[in-house]
């Protein structure tokens, strides 16, 4: 997934080393808690509404309650310390409890996202976004401001970041070796068909393999870029402890994951109007059979062309081909033509900003993974469904190799880590 490394990736200094530092985990105690897949959850943004009061529901020491304080404290002011005495009581409890030696965690997951193996430990935050850890999204600031809050008030990363890189050495030896040695610390399966399995590497000698591979190599965030911003500003307060941030590696060539689109939904859209405006600039055709139709007919389309999908009910859309004019006019000539022609950029840019005068903000263009959802949302809120294709895996690593982002929430990597099956405290004291 990440380029070859260059004349950047095998600098010498620390800076520039791609560094996963062994760590005493907090992890859940099953003489406590019970069945693990009642603690666990996926990471926060992939959570609705009705998972998260489900999987609240189901334990009262669910990670969910942490990721998302909201569920038990409405009020905006008071939710970050409200994670903070969670955390503190769960700890006083013994509920969740540190491991005694510093350790990497080989973490392997198998369902119906597909299968991956990688290494959890705490990524060394390089001084800037030249590498080796790269980026390949915007972030809104707001979402990374609350993560940045909930992390300094219970001072723990929660949740893992996923990153990839281009393997096959030493390090991806040992993960495949443990994954299919010894019995798991942890062995969960989830209600969604997954199953979650966690085994700790606490020997330095082995430590000191996976750090000499890891050293010249390039890393691409593929998911968590707002956690991975609030990693930078909480290191900017300079608090022991927050050089550091909590990442799952994936070796891409052994475990390649599978790159998925993120739908729009924006509200307070009248559809006839914004259809009639589009038709001024792009082609529009009609599609019979709703969102999954419009999700069939923009496969069908080539990566050469700008497409995407209108839905409203069971009513759908193809809007493509944009006129050359619009796009001279609406996004800036600086950037790639790649990043140009991204269906997103031109969404935001175009088709949003230019066409219908939403302003390019997360109050007026909202975000779901799941197609059914955004539709679903987009009827609620009196508006319309804009439904994306994947980006090409190419396109992503040839982007960030450049420096240059995506428009946020341009892709969706997956399989994505569970959370709750080990938290990393700032201060391991």
């Amino acid at each position: 997934m990440n380029p070859a490394p260059d004349a950047d990736a095998t600098r010498t200094d620390d800076q520039g080393r791609l560094a996963l530092v062994p760590f005493r985990g907090l992890r859940f105690a099953s003489a406590k808690v019970g069945d693990p897949a009642a603690v666990i959850s996926p990471p926060y943004d992939m959570i609705d509404p009705i998972q998260a009061h489900r999987l609240a529901r189901s334990g009262a020491h669910n990670i969910v309650r942490l990721i998302l304080p909201e569920l038990d404290e409405p009020d905006a002011r008071l939710r970050y310390r409200r994670a903070a005495r969670t955390l503190q009581a769960w700890r006083e409890e013994e509920a969740l409890v540190m491991d005694p030696q510093p350790a990497l965690y080989v973490y392997e997951q198998t369902g119906p996202a597909g299968h991956q193996r990688g290494l959890i430990g705490a990524l060394k935050l390089p001084a800037d976004d030249s590498g080796p850890v790269l980026p390949h999204e915007d972030v809104v600031d707001a979402v990374v401001a609350d993560r940045r809050a909930l992390m300094h008030a219970t001072g723990a990363n929660p949740e893992p970041i996923l990153l990839t890189y281009e393997g096959g050495g030493p390090a991806s030896d040992l993960v495949e070796r443990y994954a299919e040695g010894p019995d798991p610390i942890v062995d969960a399966a989830t209600a969604d068909g997954t199953h979650h399995r966690l085994w700790p590497i606490t020997d330095p000698a082995q430590h000191a393999i996976i750090a000499a591979d890891l050293a010249p190599r390039r890393s691409l965030i593929a998911d968590g870029h707002h956690r991975y911003a609030a990693y930078q500003r909480l290191a900017a307060l300079g608090r022991p402890g927050t050089d550091r941030g909590l990442a799952l590696l994936v070796d891409s060539k052994r475990h390649p994951l599978q790159v998925r689109g993120i739908h729009r939904w924006i509200p307070d859209l009248p559809v006839a109007p914004a259809l009639d405006a589009a038709a001024k600039h792009f082609a529009v055709t009609s599609v019979e059979g709703g969102y999954k139709a419009a999700l069939e007919a923009l496969g069908r389309i080539g990566p050469e062309r700008i497409a995407v999908a209108a839905v409203d009910r069971q009513r759908a859309w193809i809007i493509a081909d944009p006129k050359p004019e619009l796009l001279a006019e609406a996004i800036p000539d600086d950037r790639p033509e790649a990043w140009r022609r991204l269906d997103a950029t031109v969404v935001h840019l175009a088709l949003a900003r230019k066409v219908w005068d939403v302003p390019d903000t997360a109050d007026h263009i909202r975000f779901d993974h799941d197609a059914r959802n955004a539709v679903i949302e987009a009827q609620r809120h009196h508006g319309l469904a804009v439904l994306l294709r994947p980006v090409a895996e190419s396109t992503v690593k040839d982007l960030a190799a450049v420096g240059v982002r995506m428009p946020r929430k341009s892709t969706a990597f997956a399989p994505k880590p569970a959370t709750g099956l080990v938290l990393r405290l700032l201060d391991e004291g």
